[in-house]
C-alpha cells in the first residue's frame, strides 16, 4: 500500500512529537529527582503529557487522511493546521516549564491569550472535523 502525502506527513509528525515526548519525560524525571517535594514544574508535566497524547492523536489523524474522500491538498492543509496547534501548545508548555514563570498560563486574562485560545480551538476542532468528515464520507459512500 502506498501512503498518501498527508499520511506520510502525519506519521512523521506523530513520530517526531512522540520522540519529543520521550525527551520531555527525561526533563520531567530530572526535575522530579532534584525537587525536594519530588515533583516537576507543572508545565513540564503538562508538556510531557500533552506531547504523548498529541503524538497518538496525530497518528490517528494519519489513518483518517489515508482513507479520506477529500483530496490530498484538503487533507494536508487540515492536518497541518491541527499539528501546528498541537506543536505550538507543547512548545508554550515547555517555555513556561523552562521559565517557571506561571502555574496558569491563562491567568491573568489578556486579549492576546483569548485570541490565541480561540484560534487554537477553531484550528484543532475545525481541522479535525474536516479530516474526520472526509474519512466518514469515504467509508459510508465509498
Amino acid at each position: 500500500m502506498t501512503l498518501t502525502l498527508a499520511t506520510q506527513v502525519a506519521l512523521i509528525a506523530a513520530g517526531v512529537i512522540f520522540l519529543w515526548a520521550l525527551v520531555l519525560g527525561v526533563w520531567k524525571f530530572a526535575q522530579i529527582m532534584r525537587s525536594p517535594d519530588g515533583a516537576a514544574h507543572i508545565y513540564v508535566d503538562i508538556a510531557h503529557r500533552a506531547a504523548l497524547m498529541y503524538s497518538f492523536a496525530t497518528a490517528m489523524l494519519g489513518v483518517f487522511v489515508q482513507f479520506s474522500a477529500w483530496s490530498t491538498a484538503v487533507n494536508l492543509v487540515a492536518l497541518v493546521v491541527v499539528v501546528f496547534f498541537f506543536v505550538t501548545a507543547i512548545a508554550s508548555y515547555c517555555l513556561h516549564g523552562a521559565l517557571r514563570d506561571t502555574e496558569n498560563q491563562l491567568h491573568p486574562k489578556s486579549p492576546m491569550m483569548t485570541a490565541s485560545m480561540v484560534a487554537l480551538i477553531v484550528g484543532e476542532i475545525g481541522g479535525t472535523a474536516v479530516i474526520l468528515l472526509g474519512f466518514i464520507v469515504e467509508q459510508v459512500g465509498g
